[in-house]
């Protein structure tokens, strides 16, 4: 109740503090790179215009991927990035399981300079949309 008696005295207050909480989240969430529907994937590999960066652990990507991901595990970003130097001409497109490390990964190597966008959702959203998945068998 005395929050609403707060925010009825202070909506002027209150209204800035909300705007600038979506300013702040809007532009952390873009740091990591602009992030693109699973359509927009499927035309940017199409195209070639672009190379997809599974940063889920080997098991799971194993058990299905989007086909020519190339598999780099969140954990082991640090250490190969040199794997992504020769496509440092195209676009790289992270996607994880649902789109929990494809942020920070993003802010990560945008700082080093390549072009960065991430799958909305995920795998999540890639399997939701029934859109196909490759196996591969576990060393």
């Amino acid at each position: 109740m005395e929050f609403f008696a707060f925010a009825s005295e202070q909506w002027l207050l209150l209204s800035v503090f909300l705007l600038l909480l979506y300013a702040f989240i809007w532009r952390e969430s873009s740091k990591g790179g602009k992030s693109i529907s699973p359509h927009e994937l499927t035309r940017l590999l199409n195209a070639e215009q672009a190379v997809l960066i599974d940063l889920r652990e080997e098991k799971e990507f194993a058990a299905g991927h989007i086909a020519g991901a190339i598999n780099i595990p969140f954990a082991r970003i640090a250490e190969r990035t040199a794997d992504l130097h020769p496509h440092r001409e195209k676009q790289l497109v992270l996607v994880d399981r649902m789109g929990q490390h494809t942020g920070s990964t993003g802010r990560t190597l945008g700082r080093q300079g390549y072009r960065i966008s991430r799958l909305s959702g995920g795998m999540s959203e890639w399997l939701a949309s029934k859109l196909p998945t490759v196996r591969k068998k576990c060393k």
